[in-house]
């Protein structure tokens, strides 16, 4: 019961500073507001954000699936839930950090988050006994390796570095290449499709973001979007059904 209540806890605080982050908004700026201050071109555009909704939902989710004693004592859950409280710390201190502008510390952060959650997922891996039990955490990474790697475009458009003299158009296509590779290796050496299916929905967020500014660098994120969807389809042999 106790590991129940931590979870159930931890959930609460992480949607109480979604909550107050946009009612208030946090320092009297919503998070979009930031991200929209600087021309970052991995940043998708706005109505992609909306996932969290589906994240937060498949996350209580998971919390109510283990009410039922026999759930609440596996070993899943028992292994999973330390992993799971660090996230929603994790994720709570991030929303602080940002909004307050310490971006050099969101992106640590960010980072931290990223971590605990390839490790939850693959201990999630481990111990999983079926689809939902792994579905949060497919998604949940799955943006979370996205909004790292805006995260640090951000901060280092924020510092106005050089790019090492390479141009912006390079690492935006390095970036693309980078988020096919990542998509493609969870679809077949992890044969998760939920995974990947966040990095089209992403790509395609972020084509759309740059329509206007970057035609074709716009471009360039439907085709990878493409990419990665026929990469769905056509690598079969799924683990999770």
């Amino acid at each position: 019961m106790v590991r129940l209540l931590l979870n159930i806890t931890a959930f609460i605080l992480v949607i109480s500073m979604n909550a107050l982050a946009v009612m208030l908004p946090l320092n009297g700026q919503t998070t979009g507001e930031i991200s929209n201050r600087l021309d970052v071109f991995f940043t998708p555009a706005g109505y992609v954000f909306s996932i969290w909704s589906v994240i937060y939902l498949l996350l209580g989710i998971w919390v109510i699936r283990q009410i039922p004693k026999k759930n609440r004592e596996s070993e899943y859950y028992r292994k999973l839930t330390p992993y799971f409280i660090v996230t929603c710390l994790l994720n709570s201190a991030w929303i602080f950090m940002w909004h307050y502008n310490y971006f050099g510390l969101s992106v640590i952060v960010m980072l931290g988050l990223l971590i605990t959650l390839i490790l939850l997922y693959r201990k999630a891996e481990a111990l999983s006994n079926g689809f939902l039990d792994m579905l949060p955490f497919s998604v949940y990474l799955g943006w979370i390796s996205v909004a790292t790697v805006a995260n640090i475009s951000y901060y280092l458009t924020y510092l106005e570095w050089g790019a090492f003299g390479l141009g912006e158009a390079f690492w935006a296509i390095f970036l693309l290449a980078f988020s096919v590779a990542l998509a493609v290796y969870f679809r077949i050496k992890k044969r998760d499709w939920i995974y990947p299916l966040v990095f089209v929905w992403a790509t395609i967020g972020i084509g759309v973001n740059n329509q206007s500014e970057h035609p074709t660098l716009s471009s360039l994120s439907y085709a990878v979007a493409v990419l990665i969807f026929l990469a769905v389809i056509f690598f079969r042999g799924d683990k999770h059904n």
